[in-house]
């Protein structure tokens, strides 16, 4: 039994998560980005898309090492008054964060609300951990299983009753858009594929809440049986079953990033149940681990070095060198000297991810690390 063992496999996952949702969303040019970094343009799947589901899957592992602490009367408030905490500040800084930087710098006014995007990233976080955390603490594993499976097969059955006739899963066929647009209004929609369609959406939060899950189970799986040939096994087979659904749903109901599809979702709980047994087995129970503390460092501040990604970006964008900005001029003038757009593209997020690596190193060094 392992159930209060700290397992740095675990911390690793997390950590490489960060790391690469920072490369994956800071090229040099979106036009011109390193292919491997780019998300699937609608159906379809690359390892790129794998980033943000598993950072869910990582919040859910996350839980079941401090799930089990709210037992009893008095575990119960307290399992109320912090997970309503956490669900509002990370919900509140993603807001703050499309929001930033506040202020028309041509105009000198505040940045209207009413042009302000209400959902995203990290209020999807916020979402999912909030109602993950309602579902494992006060169910049992077998409801959490029963009410994935349902959640699952309800949003199939969303989007074929209420989309498109002729293309329920396109863009602008998808069901979710008239609610987000009723609920949010076009204006607090994202506007990056050239129309009102809100990719952390109202509809598309509800199976993503599986993800989670998935990641609970899981991680109080791995608290409770230690790092075992026989855990490892079994995460490994549940894992390869779920990819073997999700391609299989995948010929009529396509797994697709942007619109969080059931297959996506059983295609990244099973990748991720993959990724982790082999961690497990080369970290815990071979030892290797020298290579961990680059990935460590994202693990321990993983919330505020994202964030910090975010606005250091939005900040570099806002600062004017020469005819461009911070962006273009490391793109085009540094790193575009000598390595082709491509390339450049891809060593311009490399180089910025070390900033936000660099920063949390400082973070770590200092023994300071910023929860929620």
């Amino acid at each position: 039994m392992a159930e209060n063992q700290r397992f740095l496999a675990l911390d690793v996952f997390r950590g490489m998560t960060v790391c690469f949702m920072i490369i994956v969303n800071s090229p040099g040019d979106w036009s011109i980005a390193y292919p491997p970094l780019l998300h699937a343009t609608w159906h379809g799947f690359t390892p790129t898309d794998l980033v943000f589901p598993s950072f869910l899957f990582a919040v859910g592992n996350a839980m079941a090492f401090v799930m089990y602490k709210y037992a009893g009367q008095e575990g119960s408030s307290l399992f109320w008054r912090k997970t309503l905490k956490r669900f509002a500040i990370i919900f509140l800084l993603g807001f703050l964060m499309y929001w930033f930087p506040y202020v028309d710098f041509h105009t000198w006014t505040l940045k209207p609300f009413s042009e302000t995007r209400i959902l995203g990233v990290l209020q999807r976080i916020a979402i999912c951990y909030l109602i993950a955390s309602i579902v494992v603490y006060h169910g049992s594993k077998t409801f959490a299983v029963v009410f994935s499976i349902v959640v699952l097969l309800a949003y199939w059955f969303l989007l074929y009753a209420f989309g498109d006739a002729v293309d329920p899963y396109s863009m602008t066929g998808y069901a979710g858009n008239a609610l987000d647009k009723l609920v949010l209004g076009e204006a607090h929609m994202y506007h990056g594929e050239g129309v009102a369609f809100e990719p952390e959406g109202i509809l598309s939060t509800l199976p993503s809440l599986v993800n989670v899950i998935a990641g609970y189970l899981a991680g109080d799986f791995i608290r409770k049986k230690g790092v075992t040939y026989e855990t490892l096994a079994k995460l490994l087979m549940v894992g390869a079953v779920l990819i073997f659904v999700a391609l299989t749903w995948n010929m009529v109901f396509p797994i697709n990033k942007k619109i969080w599809t059931s297959s996506f979702v059983l295609v990244t709980v099973g990748l991720d149940l993959l990724l982790i047994p082999l961690l497990l087995y080369v970290i815990e129970m071979m030892r290797r681990t020298k290579w961990t503390g680059f990935f460590v460092v994202f693990g321990k501040n993983p919330l505020f070095i994202y964030l910090l990604s975010e606005l250091l970006l939005i900040t570099f964008y806002l600062i004017p060198v020469g005819q461009s900005n911070v962006v273009g001029w490391l793109f085009h003038d540094v790193f575009g000297s000598f390595a082709s757009p491509m390339n450049a593209s891809f060593l311009f997020a490399f180089f910025f991810m070390m900033i936000c690596w660099s920063v949390g190193y400082l973070l770590d060094r200092r023994k300071i690390y910023i929860r929620v």
